[in-house]
């Protein structure tokens, strides 16, 4: 039912792709936007990192920079086109099947349920039934990827979540021990002022405390805690205080810095059950 739909992904970021992958995986024809200096962590497992790169893949899937005018291009070699496009001007230009707001912003950025047949949205900030047809649970927790066909998603809690250990919901992981004693906050890098990041370190180097991650502008960032950098945004990216720039996984298992994360797989599994779903809802209102 999905195969050769054609859908536009708002955000190409580490939770989108777990959701571009899948669906281009199920058939569909996928299309993203993003903005031109991308905010992603998890790089590696973003196609946002086309926008620095101009091609990347994801556990098997091809993502490639493009213009409006090679879109079609690219869909026919089998490849996921990323528009730098924040404002979603491709809406006026063509018709999608699917429309699907993924950029994690915790609010309506101008997402209507009217821009598609199909509007889905990830996270706080959207209705179901008012702002689009269908919203997916991203809290880390006993919902993770549950679809909302009417109301709205639970609020955002600033909570950082370690990988395969949602300690709000007392959820253990085979790894659990391996977080035994970590404030989870330590996990997780912020800038500490505003200014441009430069790393030092790299996605995928182990780290120990007190190491030099990176800097912005003159101002050292350190690891709190020693494990595998799993994310770090991109060099020469403007970031303001505060922002989160990187993460550590205290497991050290570097395999994770390159693999899809189980939020990301839960988020696409909700975001598939809810395009086949309302697919097939219209059919039989046809």
């Amino acid at each position: 039912m999905m195969k050769n739909r054609l859908v536009l992904v708002k955000g190409a970021g580490d939770l989108a792709s777990g959701s571009i992958r899948r669906l281009f995986l199920a058939g569909a024809k996928v299309v993203c936007t993003e903005l031109l200096q991308p905010l992603s962590v998890r790089r590696m497992v973003a196609f946002s990192e086309t926008m620095f790169v101009g091609e990347h893949t994801v556990e098997g899937v091809t993502a490639i920079y493009v213009t409006p005018d090679e879109i079609d291009r690219c869909l026919s070699e089998g490849k996921v086109p990323v528009l730098n496009d924040p404002e979603t001007k491709i809406l006026h230009q063509r018709k999608f099947d699917i429309v699907i707001d993924a950029r994690m912003a915790k609010e309506n950025l101008g997402t209507e349920i009217t821009d598609a047949p199909i509007v889905i949205a990830l996270g706080p900030g959207f209705e179901a039934g008012k702002d689009c047809h269908a919203v997916v649970e991203t809290l880390a927790g006993h919902n993770l990827g549950r679809v909302i066909y009417e109301g709205k998603a639970a609020k955002n809690t600033g909570a950082p979540a370690p990988p395969e250990l949602y300690l709000s919901s007392g959820v253990t992981s085979p790894h659990a021990a391996s977080y035994s004693g970590f404030d989870i906050y330590s996990l997780v890098l912020r800038a500490p002022a505003d200014g441009e990041f430069t790393g030092e370190k790299r996605i995928g180097d182990l780290v120990k405390k007190g190491d030099v991650i990176g800097r912005v502008d003159d101002i050292q960032i350190k690891a709190k805690a020693s494990g595998v950098i799993r994310g770090l945004i991109h060099d020469g990216v403007h970031v303001v205080k505060g922002l989160k720039i990187g993460d550590i996984d205290p497991t050290s298992e570097v395999n994770r810095a390159y693999e899809i994360s189980e939020k990301a797989n839960a988020v696409a599994g909700g975001v598939l059950e809810a395009c086949l779903y309302l697919l097939n809802k219209k059919s039989t209102e046809t």
